[in-house]
C-alpha cells in the first residue's frame, strides 16, 4: 500500500471510530507506531483536524467529514449484494434504510461506475414468496432500543396464538431457522426469552432505562443454540 492509499485509509478509520489507539492504526496497516505519527502529523500539515486524547486514542474533530469518492465496481457491486440481502432477510424498516444509504452511495460514484451499478441492481434479486415477508417493521426500533438500553413494552403472539403483554429489556438479536429472534429479559417471567420478532404483533419504546444489567453476547447464545 503507498502512503497516500494508507493516508486516505486511515481517514476512513477515524472517521467511523469516535477513538482510535495509535497501536491499532499500526496492527491494521502493518506499520510502526512511529509511522502513525508520521501519518497523523501529515494529515493535519493538510488541513485533517485530527486530535489526541490521552489514553483514548485519535479522534477527528467533530463535523469533519471526506465523503468516499472512489469506490471501486468491485466494492459498489458487494453493496448492492448486502442491499439485496437486507431485503429478503430484514424487514420494512431495514430494508427503507439500506435502500437510502446505497442511493447516496451511488451519488458519489463516478459515472461509468454508477451505470454498472444501476445495470447490477436490476440483475440482482431474491425471491420472497408473499406469505414469508414480514408483516411488521421493528427491527430498526429493535437496533435502537438495544443500542440505547431501553425498556420495551410489547404485545407477544406466542405459538398457540394467545397474546401477551409485558416489559422487557432487548439484549441481541439473533437470526437463525431462517428468521430474526430477540433475546431480551423479560418482567412478566422474570428471566430471558427468546421472541420471535415477526410474532410481535406491537412494540413501544418507553424511553426508560433498564433496570438490570446485562452480559448477553449474541455468539455465546448462536453457540448454545448450536449444541442443543
Amino acid at each position: 500500500m503507498n502512503r497516500i492509499d494508507r493516508l486516505m485509509g486511515l481517514i476512513t478509520v477515524l472517521q467511523s471510530r469516535k477513538y482510535v489507539l495509535p497501536e491499532k492504526i499500526a496492527e491494521k496497516f502493518g506499520m510502526s507506531v512511529r509511522t502513525v505519527y508520521r501519518d497523523v502529523k501529515a494529515l493535519n500539515e493538510i488541513g485533517v483536524p485530527v486530535g489526541f486524547e490521552p489514553n483514548k486514542g485519535y479522534h477527528i474533530a467533530q463535523g469533519f467529514f471526506l465523503p468516499p469518492l472512489l469506490f471501486t465496481t468491485e466494492e459498489a457491486n458487494a453493496l448492492i449484494l448486502l442491499q439485496t440481502l437486507a431485503n429478503r432477510f430484514t424487514d420494512q424498516s431495514i430494508a427503507r434504510h439500506s435502500t437510502s444509504a446505497l442511493n447516496k452511495i451511488k451519488a458519489v460514484l463516478r459515472s461509468y461506475d454508477k451505470e454498472m451499478a444501476d445495470q447490477m441492481s436490476t440483475q440482482i434479486n431474491i425471491y420472497v414468496p408473499e406469505d414469508e415477508k414480514a408483516a411488521a417493521a421493528h427491527l430498526a426500533t429493535l437496533q435502537q432500543a438495544i443500542a440505547q438500553k431501553h425498556i420495551l413494552h410489547i404485545k407477544y403472539a406466542d405459538n398457540k396464538g394467545a397474546h401477551t403483554e409485558r416489559d422487557i429489556e432487548p439484549v441481541g438479536l439473533v437470526f437463525y431457522t431462517f428468521q430474526w429472534h430477540l433475546i431480551a429479559w423479560c418482567w412478566l417471567r422474570n428471566e430471558y426469552r427468546d421472541f420471535k420478532v415477526k410474532t410481535i404483533v406491537k412494540l413501544t419504546n418507553s424511553g426508560k432505562p433498564f433496570r438490570k444489567e446485562h452480559a448477553f453476547k449474541a455468539e455465546e447464545y448462536l453457540k448454545f443454540f448450536s449444541q442443543r
